[in-house]
């Protein structure tokens, strides 16, 4: 029997595109594009199994869907997936519920799917994205053990390495760290698949530290790295743990980096990062420059680096090293990421010039930045600009009349209005803006912080300590507040042990900040522990030189007998920055010409 719609081989319905055409011409119009959507669903074999009347079933469906009525729509191609066991109408159906948002339907329809294709990969995935979707952890196991056992075994250490991405979203994070270490218990001890082994400890350091178990986290990782000492899984786990302040942690990351003849780039920068976080810049500063010589063409590590060389008044240095970055970022074709650094490097060439008092060519770098989203900091740098020109009414309006968006972006041109008055030491006029600003924004404590600073520049001492007490009853763990007002007793001599309790406070907050070290220091010397406090200098300055911590470090030497030293360091802390104030106080007071 044969007519223009089917033809029947062996008792199997089948359509062929030739008769499928022919149909769609004898439709009505408004059936048409629903019967190419039952097609499509079919579209991956030709001829497709398909009844006449599951056919029929589908275009209804579709036409269903169509009129808005996705309940009944779906219920139509769910009930032809079941009859013909397509992988793809089961997959329609579930789509059409996820669409119309009904989580309970899409799950009955991933389940039916699964159930009559035990071994589909793509069913158990739809499953397992669901019950995800729908926050019930407690059920994934089963579908995560068979994702898993379902991939192949090359793939399968990659495969495990994802899952934490898939997890990411849920609420009960404990739950789901169980549920995962579970599903990857039978690799964990496979010694004969160190990569799977190594794979699957990561994957369950990562879970705990979402968990917020960063000492079952640092475990997984060390197991991991034991597994395969190459694997970069435990590495990057132990990288965020550094955070944590756990010494075992970097730990692993230096065994990884002294172990490896190659190192990824990427695992050396984010390294560099964490030492940064840390306030460990010349550490930081030594991996990026590692990691240029290993690897010269990898742009980020120019640019940070860059960034890092300016912030240490290093210009010329700093200036190699951004230039490098462009010559990368533009050869990479577009490339956003890089894309997005350029704007960051034209920024800083503008802040090299500018303190070159080159302004033409600071403008120039200015002109090359296209970034909406960094049109604040480059206003900000033209401000200063102008500003350093003699013209701080013109800079200043030239930051108000950016166009304001949001709350966020008036937030921002205060700011970048109260950074241009205290870089040209306008103090007071900082101070009323803070103060304005501190109405406006009654949460912010770091506008507090700030205004506090400024009244410590203008000798209101007693409203400064006012300011930074208030900061640390709204945020106790402010660790710059305690610092400041700590330091500001011990420069001035006053309330000593209060001082110090203070500066230590702070750096139970920050223990490697080498500026607060630097504090504690000075509070040191000035309670006559003269021998502490060189030995607190000596590991701040080699953190960070920097030309205070120079000045306070010299003067303790020079308090010693160590004028030859005292000198060396004053001298490293003026080719760092000449103009420091501190620095130059101390040299006037103690009567020393370098």
């Amino acid at each position: 029997m044969k007519n223009n719609l089917i033809y029947v081989f062996g008792g199997l319905c089948l359509v062929t595109p030739l008769l499928f055409a022919q149909t769609l011409n004898s439709l009505p119009a408004a059936a048409a594009p629903a019967a190419r959507e039952a097609q499509a669903a079919l579209d991956s074999a030709s001829p497709s199994p398909l009844t006449s009347e599951l056919f029929y079933q589908l275009v209804v469906g579709e036409m269903t869907i169509q009129d808005g009525q996705s309940a009944a729509g779906y219920a139509l191609i769910l009930d032809a997936a079941r009859k013909s066991n397509n992988a793809l109408l089961y997959q329609r159906a579930t789509d059409i519920a996820l669409q119309s948002r009904s989580g309970d339907a899409a799950l009955q329809a991933a389940k039916a799917w699964k159930d009559a294709q035990p071994q589909s990969r793509e069913a158990n995935r739809y499953l397992l994205q669901i019950l995800i979707a729908l926050n019930r952890i407690g059920d994934t196991l089963e579908p995560l053990q068979l994702d898993i056992e379902l991939t192949p075994g090359v793939e399968r250490p990659l495969a495990i390495a994802a899952i934490p991405r898939t997890f990411a979203r849920v609420t009960d994070k404990k739950l789901a760290a169980t549920i995962v270490e579970q599903a990857v218990s039978r690799y964990l001890t496979n010694g004969s698949l160190p990569s799977l082994a190594s794979s699957s400890w990561a994957t369950v350091g990562r879970m705990r530290l979402a968990a917020g178990d960063a000492v079952g986290a640092l475990d997984a990782a060390t197991r991991s790295q034991m597994a395969d000492v190459r694997a970069e899984g435990p590495i990057l786990v132990a990288l965020e743990l550094m955070d944590a302040k756990l010494p075992a942690a970097e730990a692993l990351v230096k065994a990884y980096l002294e172990g490896n003849g190659q190192v990824v780039p990427e695992i050396r920068v984010a390294y560099s990062r964490a030492l940064l976080d840390s306030q460990r810049y010349a550490e930081a500063s030594a991996q990026l420059q590692t990691t240029i010589r290993e690897k010269p063409d990898f742009a980020p590590a120019w640019l940070i680096l860059g960034s890092l060389q300016l912030q240490d008044n290093q210009l010329s240095q700093a200036q190699t090293s951004l230039e490098g970055y462009i010559a990368l970022a533009l050869k990479a074709n577009g490339e956003e990421e890089l894309t997005r650094g350029l704007a960051q490097a034209y920024l800083s060439l503008a802040q090299i010039a500018e303190k070159r008092k080159d302004f033409a060519g600071a403008e120039t770098w200015i002109a090359k930045i296209d970034d909406s989203e960094l049109m604040i900091q480059a206003q900000t740098r033209r401000a200063s600009i102008l500003a350093s020109q003699g013209k701080l009414a013109q800079g200043r309006q030239l930051i108000r009349d950016l166009p304001q968006r949001n709350a966020g972006d008036a937030r921002l041109k205060i700011l970048a209005e109260i950074g241009l008055l205290r870089e040209l030491k306008q103090y007071q006029l900082a101070y009323d803006l803070l103060a304005d600003a501190a109405v406006k924004f009654p949460d912010e404590v770091e506008l507090v912080y700030d205004q506090a600073m400024m009244a410590e520049k203008l000798n209101k001492l007693e409203e400064m300590e006012a300011l930074l007490r208030r900061v640390i009853q709204a945020k106790p763990d402010y660790h710059s507040a305690y610092n400041a007002l700590g330091y500001s007793f011990a420069d001035r001599n006053v309330r000593l042990p209060e001082a110090r309790e203070l500066i230590r406070k702070a750096l139970q907050f920050a223990p490697s900040d080498p500026f607060i070290q630097d504090s504690l220091g000075w509070v040191e010397f000035r309670m006559g522990n003269k021998a502490e406090a060189v030995k607190i200098f000596e590991d701040a300055f080699k953190t960070k030189p920097d030309a205070e911590i120079a000045a306070h470090f010299g003067e303790v030497l020079w308090s010693t007998g160590q004028r030859q030293r005292a000198v060396e360091i004053w001298r490293e802390g003026q080719l760092l920055s000449p103009d420091n104030q501190t620095l130059l106080e101390t040299l006037r007071r103690l009567q020393v010409k370098l």
